[in-house]
């Protein structure tokens, strides 16, 4: 599992990373900047964990942009305040989104699982795209109920695409979901992947187009238009 812990310095949070990395978690850590942002929107995450434990005005503004980003990562709040603060549930957030306590690590590692095993189930396990239909349980493509013969690397490019449907995925964030971070090749293996996943794609559903070019940013997955044409290929 990989989780982005975002906070301040301070034992909290190196007690949580030191705690997950025993598990053998990937665990990245950032401060309440806008780096932890950007960071959450390059990289895959299971699950992001956020220290309130300290009041911060840059806390809660995050807060809010994790909450209101489109297909983003569960969140679940480390705070040492109790009962829960307004303010957060303001932003939507209940008392199962907050742990109140660190002490107890067999309950944070608990409440960690379930969180993002939660998310996961809350997520279609059949996704459709036009004639294209993706079975993220199986991991198998079809078109028209016929199967579509992809390659791990070109499911997994696939796989991201679609649990971000209309949303724009850099080179880097494809990567990152391939290789986890280990023995990364260089990016412009991705065009190559992506090159070869449209050719088949465009095969099976005779013609039609799903991958959009988002030129100088990535990537997306699209419902071809009535012309059967996703534009900026």
């Amino acid at each position: 599992m990989r989780v982005l812990l975002i906070g301040q310095d301070g034992a909290a949070p190196a007690s949580v990373k030191m705690m997950l990395m025993k598990e053998n978690f990937i665990c990245d850590t950032t401060d309440l900047s806008e780096d932890g942002l950007e960071i959450c929107r390059l990289r895959d995450y299971d699950i992001v964990l956020l220290d309130l434990s300290v009041p911060n005005m840059n806390g809660y503004g995050l807060l809010r942009r994790l909450r209101s980003a489109p297909a983003g990562p569960p969140v679940l709040i480390l705070s040492a305040r109790a009962p829960l603060d307004q303010k957060i549930k303001d932003l939507g957030f209940g008392d199962d989104d907050v742990l109140a306590s660190l002490v107890d690590h067999r309950e944070v590692l608990a409440r960690i699982q379930a969180t993002a095993r939660r998310f996961k189930s809350h997520c279609e396990s059949t996704v459709r795209t036009g004639k294209l239909v993706v079975n993220l349980d199986t991991r198998q493509v079809s078109v028209d109920g016929h199967s579509v013969h992809l390659t791990g690397k070109e499911y997994g490019i696939l796989e991201l695409l679609t649990l971000r449907k209309s949303t724009t995925l850099t080179k880097e964030m494809l990567l990152n979901h391939l290789y986890r971070g280990m023995a990364e090749p260089e990016l412009k293996i991705i065009d190559v992947f992506v090159c070869k996943l449209r050719r088949k794609l465009t095969q099976a559903t005779g013609g039609n187009h799903y991958i959009e070019t988002v030129w100088g940013r990535g990537y997306r997955l699209r419902d071809p238009d009535h012309n059967g044409e996703v534009r900026n290929r």
